[in-house]
């Protein structure tokens, strides 16, 4: 058999399908339209996002006989309100430890390079004097790097801020209008479609049940997991409570490897502050408390339907998507995952293959 008979038997196998054909080319687009325009259209995606997350409780007051605009009017107002309330109160708690933590970090410098000393006359034979100067160097000269750019962030990034600020008005306002009009809006795009759409529909259907629940599910472990974790930091005093929590609470998006390297910086911070202290050891305890709690308790509640795929899987996801996307290609690795897996449950073929390791 010759290469050209085999791409064509490869491809009628798969493609012969009008809804393969269709499905491949939606697909396509909104990756490109992700890709070259995400910049331009985020605010569009991340108030489809959000409204994704709302219309769930939308639906839920429905159940409870609550008529679909007062369900959405009051599920808008609480989002609002938690939204002013993380923009007025929660950013600039951020942002001023920021601040303070980038102030701080020469006097961290000199503590952190006399427990190296330290370190270097214990086991000399592991660390140098010679290799403890390059490396407190070499960090020196990056936080001092740091420090400038954030310290400078107010005058040189004007252009940014003007755009965050009508990003603020903007998507509050599309939420909106996707919750509203939301049957409005799926009728719409559904128009386009071909009257034969059977796989369209098991793919939504799929995605929409678990890329669903996964998002609900993981806002949720965000905010509990934050929130805890600065009770806990709160009740020590540690220093820079919010945004070592903040961070805790982001590292739940990168599966198995977030909560081990958001350790490392709460491990330091909290070494420097109180050296080898009993309140050291019984604070990393209660972190690590909280993180057991949620590995073995939030995450099985949230996600035991939500989300079936190989660790394996998931951590190609992550590293493929957060290298293309960034911060938003890991928080959607999971998700975009879930729908390759989809597509390829439901794609037309002569011969079903093993879709057990995703």
């Amino acid at each position: 058999m010759s290469m050209f008979q085999i791409i064509r038997t490869w491809f009628n196998r798969y493609f012969s399908d009008q809804e393969a054909v269709l499905l491949f080319f939606l697909l396509l687009f909104g990756f490109g339209l992700v890709i070259w325009m995400g910049g331009i259209l985020a605010p569009v995606f991340a108030s489809m996002v959000i409204a994704y997350l709302l219309d769930g409780l939308v639906a839920y007051l429905q159940r409870l006989n609550i008529p679909r605009t007062p369900g959405v009017i009051l599920v808008y107002s609480g989002f609002l309100s938690l939204f002013l309330l993380s923009f007025l109160i929660l950013l600039p708690l951020l942002w001023k430890q920021v601040i303070a933590l980038v102030v701080d970090l020469p006097n961290m410098m000199n503590k952190g390079q006399a427990i190296l000393l330290r370190l270097v006359a214990q086991y000399p034979e592991f660390l140098s004097q010679e290799q403890i100067n390059t490396l407190t160097g070499e960090l020196a000269a990056e936080s001092r790097n740091w420090a400038k750019a954030i310290l400078s962030f107010s005058w040189s990034s004007i252009t940014a801020l003007i755009t965050w600020m009508v990003y603020l008005i903007l998507v509050p306002l599309l939420v909106f209008f996707f919750l509203k009009d939301r049957n409005k809006i799926v009728n719409w795009g559904v128009g386009f479609l071909p009257d034969k759409r059977g796989v369209l529909r098991q793919v939504s259907s799929e995605v929409n049940d678990q890329i669903g629940n996964y998002i609900r599910g993981k806002a949720i472990e965000i905010l509990v997991v934050g929130c805890a974790t600065y009770l806990v930091f709160w009740s020590f005093q540690l220093q820079y409570a919010a945004l070592l929590a903040f961070l805790v609470g982001i590292s739940v998006l990168i599966p198995y490897v977030g909560g081990i390297v958001v350790t490392i910086p709460v491990l330091m911070v909290a070494y420097i502050q109180w050296g080898f202290a009993s309140t050291l050891g019984y604070c990393m305890l209660a972190y690590t408390i909280v993180q057991a709690l949620d590995a073995n308790i939030l995450v099985p509640l949230l996600f035991s339907e939500a989300v079936n795929l190989h660790p394996i899987a998931i951590i190609v996801a992550t590293l493929f998507f957060g290298g293309i996307w960034g911060f938003w290609g890991v928080f959607f690795a999971i998700p975009l995952a879930t729908l390759v897996k989809a597509v390829l449950n439901a794609w037309p073929r002569s011969q079903k293959l093993n879709n057990h390791f995703v």
